[in-house]
């Protein structure tokens, strides 16, 4: 195997171990990052550790085949304790190296610590901040394709701002619509297995950021994730055609916020439609909506277009909750939502989730309620975590005791939670159904324990009386070191340019 440039630049995808299966939907955030970079003519090493459960030994027999410099790490908050055991790795056995970290928890902690600043207070997105410039050489935070650029250069400064509107690292809507697509040749897309109606498929993303101002959602408090941008119905067919050109998908989930956000999707439907006219095969989709925005014009067409699915955030059947998460869509909208997909043949994923300010329960009871009257075809039910970036977090205040403390506006009901060192705890909303949740959060009526408690409660009846299959934990893979062949990593860990790659 031939060492590449000393400058060369790794990307590392860390493990997901909050999900039941982490290969289900690749990181398409830091695939276009690998995109952009080869546009502009450098080539990237992927390290994709998804589902590796010796992750660290993958890693460290990178280190021992490449004299990689440089290397560039994605995130999300509950990443963040396997994110630090691939730096150590990367820090024992490559003194010097320049290790750099964009996502979601730098995007999010960053905004939460400049909230905290304008405030004159000293809060503990500012400690998680300070944190991470003492862990990483350079911060990313927001959009990632040009800011990248700026990071990779030798006097990058610390944290590189692309979260303000005016930053001229912000990708516009025509930027966005014209950027290459996601870097799937540098995984093993083979290896992610997901599938709509029983057809392979694959995730796609056509829409940034999102307006509304749900309480519990990180990013909602953080400008460049609030300002929406919609790609080019003509950029998503594109895009479409490549990976059935090139992998033979006909299974797509949109991974967009809400797709009826879109005021041109009846276009993008409609372009769908002629897609499967021209190649002669019928596609499956699947994506999210908002429900009170949900039509019978907009099921119908979606229907047509090959959506044989439909998710949305109803979170919870009690009005006070809905009230208190700042949702919009009434309980009546919801369960009008249900309605109109079952009407027109969409199958419904009632996303729902626990640990509100005020809950308790019969706030859950009243959530049962609603479940068992509307029957969706299948349920996601969580606990909230309070993620920088969110209401819930960047709006609570400290109370003496230690704890922080969120009040909703409008009925005085509070949420506690408690400041966390996510370096080294795990804290997500999902987790394997028979052990893996955790509540990091209480409130005036439920325990962290209640709520655990209510959230198992209410899945298992709700599974039982609707007769909805249980959600399976996939195994973790396991990196098999080969004696004599060092670095020669399988290709779902690191997929090489052949042109690279000699004997």
């Amino acid at each position: 195997m031939r060492f590449r440039e000393p400058d060369s630049l790794c990307l590392i995808i860390p493990p997901s171990v909050f999900l039941l299966d982490e290969r289900v939907f690749p990181s398409l955030g830091i695939l276009k990052i690998a995109a952009v970079l080869e546009e502009a003519g450098q080539r990237p090493d992927l390290l994709d550790l998804s589902g590796i459960s010796n992750y660290r030994s993958a890693v460290r027999d990178y280190l021992l085949a490449n004299d990689c410099r440089t290397f560039g790490i994605t995130a999300s908050t509950p990443q963040m304790p396997q994110v630090m055991g691939i730096v150590a790795t990367i820090r024992e056995l490559r003194p010097g190296a320049k290790i750099i970290l964009g996502g979601p928890h730098v995007t999010l902690t960053h905004t939460a610590a400049k909230k905290e600043l304008k405030r004159a207070v000293n809060g503990r997105a500012t400690a998680v901040l300070r944190g991470l410039e003492e862990d990483f050489d350079v911060l990313v935070a927001g959009d990632g394709e040009k800011a990248i650029f700026v990071a990779l250069q030798d006097d990058a400064p610390a944290i590189v701002d692309a979260v303000e509107l005016h930053s001229p690292l912000i990708l516009s809507r025509e930027q966005f619509s014209a950027s290459p697509f996601p870097a799937r040749h540098l995984i093993d897309l083979s290896s992610y297995r997901y599938e709509i109606d029983g057809e392979p498929s694959t995730s796609i993303v056509g829409q940034l950021g999102c307006p509304f101002s749900c309480g519990f959602c990180g990013g909602r408090e953080s400008p460049c994730l609030r300002m929406v941008r919609i790609r080019s119905t003509g950029s998503i067919i594109r895009e479409i055609t490549s990976v059935y050109d090139r992998y033979g998908y006909t299974g797509f989930m949109f991974y967009d916020d809400e797709l009826n956000v879109n005021p041109r999707f009846p276009d993008l439907l409609d372009e769908l439609i002629n897609l499967q006219v021209r190649i002669g095969r019928p596609f499956h989709f699947r994506g999210f909506v908002k429900a009170e925005l949900f039509t019978d014009r907009q099921a119908s067409a979606m229907y047509h277009a090959g959506f044989r699915w439909i998710l949305s955030g109803f979170e919870t059947g009690s009005v006070r909750i809905l009230k208190n998460i700042n949702k919009r869509a009434t309980r009546e909208e919801n369960s009008r939502c249900v309605a109109i997909a079952r009407e027109h043949g969409l199958k419904v994923k009632a996303l729902m989730s626990l640990g509100h300010p005020g809950e308790s329960r019969e706030t859950v009871g009243e959530s049962r309620s609603w479940l068992l009257e509307t029957k969706p075809d299948d349920v996601d039910i969580t606990i909230i975590t309070p993620y920088p970036g969110s209401s819930y977090h960047d709006r609570a205040v400290r109370l003496p005791e230690g704890e922080w403390v969120y009040t909703a506006a409008d009925t005085g009901d509070r949420l506690y939670s408690r400041a966390i060192d996510y370096g080294s705890t795990a804290v997500y909303y999902k987790g394997d159904p028979d052990d893996g949740y955790r509540a990091h959060v209480r409130t005036d009526f439920l325990t962290s324990a209640d709520i655990v408690a209510c959230r198992s409660e209410l899945e298992s009846e709700i599974r039982s009386r609707l007769s909805l299959p249980c959600p399976s934990n996939a195994a973790s893979l396991h990196y098999e070191h080969s004696m004599g062949q060092s670095g020669e990593l399988p290709q779902h860990i690191l997929k090489s340019d052949p042109v690279e790659m000699v004997a």
